[in-house]
């Protein structure tokens, strides 16, 4: 399986009705265990052993309540249920409210013991943590987790183009998309793609940088990031990066 940016477009309707008819899916076993994050939150409150869909979700949610509940319920695409259950595994995780950068590369590590996840996680932090202060809030954790999980095809490669946008300066240049390739394809380890040669990552940037950076500046724009990736059916579904490494 290639690795790639986003969500697996079988997965993801690329139709503007998605918008529109959009429903809520379940916080499942299936569905959000596959997520990284969630499973190190979950871990935590989750009854062991248990094989229920809504086992995660049957917990006592009274003590733990995050400021302005329905305000990010109306920012997310979570129920008040799954935010209660997400909000007590993250206070049971991280008592001070904050997730600093060690404790996601301590997450990345543990899911990825066959390559070196440091570089990545610390790039993932750096995206998550919208103001640069170097902790993040329960806030901005679920409000990122909703567009990666639940988000639409377009929320999901704003996303993307701010993780590749390493200095922030609104341009994902070749060396900015070669860091992020690389960092994954360290994660992933040689296990993973024990034929690929050193040059990989950068083939796979040389390949998304012909394609994006439209009037050949040397740089990718937001627009052209957009306009490229959506128009694009290889580009969609060689990335699939969200689904398998977040």
């Amino acid at each position: 399986r290639r690795t790639g940016l986003l969500g697996d477009p079988g997965h993801t309707p690329l139709s503007k009705k998605e918008d529109i008819k959009w429903q809520r899916p379940r916080l499942t076993r299936q569905a959000l265990m596959r997520c990284c994050l969630v499973k190190w939150i979950l871990s935590s409150t989750a009854p062991q052993g248990s094989d229920s869909s809504d086992s995660e979700l049957e917990l006592s949610t009274v003590r733990h309540q995050p400021e302005g509940l329905d305000q990010l319920q109306a920012q997310t695409k979570f129920t008040k249920k799954e935010l209660q259950s997400l909000y007590r595994g993250f206070k049971n995780e991280c008592p001070t409210g904050l997730v600093d950068e060690d404790t996601f590369k301590l997450i990345y590590s543990q899911f990825f013991p066959q390559g070196d996840a440091t570089t990545y996680a610390h790039f993932l932090f750096n995206a998550f943590d919208a103001d640069g202060n170097g902790a993040i809030r329960f806030e901005d954790f679920v409000v990122g987790l909703s567009i990666l999980l639940r988000g639409t095809v377009h929320e999901k490669l704003k996303w993307a183009f701010n993780l590749y946008d390493i200095n922030k300066d609104g341009y994902i240049t070749k060396e900015e998309m070669l860091a992020i390739m690389k960092s994954i394809y360290d994660m992933m380890g040689r296990h993973t793609y024990p034929i690929l040669r050193e040059d990989a990552p950068m083939e796979h940037v040389e390949r998304f940088f012909q394609k994006m950076d439209r009037n050949q500046d040397g740089v990718v724009t937001i627009d052209e990031f957009l306009e490229t990736c959506q128009k694009d059916e290889n580009i969609m579904s060689s990335m699939q990066l969200f689904e398998n490494v977040i």
